[in-house]
């Protein structure tokens, strides 16, 4: 099985689609609701009539609540929550929170210090939110390597990193393997293993550095 078919299957089985929009109705304080009572219910592996039977509500009315059809009661809404072993404000959150967004002009990134880095190596982070309903946390980085080293050091952290070259040319580490990595080429990669430039191959270099990771509860 070659490269192309493995991607090929890959990219069959994920269902995120990057251009779906929600049902404007998730506005309304009953759908927000609703999302939240299915969600919570799936997570603890239960079915419609599961719930129904452990909170002596009816498979119908359940339903309406899931689906944003009707405005439950508070009286409903604490037995639910009771059963599902959460706060009766989890059942709001979607409905109550802010969607962050984050716009950082060009050569505005704010400078970071790493760890280990050297003179003429530059990391500008482009933005950061914090928590947020997605549960992950990502930072993206601005990377310009502008000197040579003796010496590179590797990192290593939680999540997973993505690098988009920019500019230039860099061998890049990632455990046991060395990555030749030229403008427009990625590298997709589990942040836990050491990894960092090794070999600065053509200056100046600038890439992207995209790390995600679960945010802390």
């Amino acid at each position: 099985m070659n490269k192309n078919t493995d991607a090929a299957k890959t990219a069959k089985a994920l269902s995120q689609d990057p251009h779906r929009v929600r049902d404007e109705r998730e506005k309304n304080l009953e759908v927000a609701i609703g999302r939240e009572v299915r969600a919570f219910r799936k997570q603890q592996n239960m079915t419609v009539a599961d719930l129904a039977k452990a909170s002596g509500l009816s498979i119908g009315m359940l339903s309406k609540i899931e689906n944003g059809n009707t405005s439950p009661s508070l009286t409903t809404l604490q037995t639910l929550a009771h059963v599902l072993s959460v706060p009766l404000t989890a059942f709001m959150r979607r409905f109550e929170e802010t969607r962050g967004a984050v716009h950082t002009k060009s050569g505005k990134g704010v400078e970071m210090e790493r760890e280990g880095t050297r003179a003429g190596h530059q990391y500008n982070l482009l933005g950061h939110i914090g928590s947020n309903a997605s549960g992950v946390v990502v930072e993206p980085y601005l990377i310009t390597l502008s000197e040579t080293s003796d010496i590179f050091p590797t990192f290593q952290h939680d999540g997973i990193e993505t690098i988009y070259m920019l500019e230039g040319k860099v061998d890049y580490r990632h455990g046991n393997e060395v990555y030749r990595l030229e403008p427009g080429d990625t590298l997709f990669f589990d942040a836990d293993a050491p990894h960092g430039p090794e070999v600065l191959v053509s200056l100046p270099i600038r890439y992207l550095s995209i790390i995600s990771y679960a945010q802390a509860d």
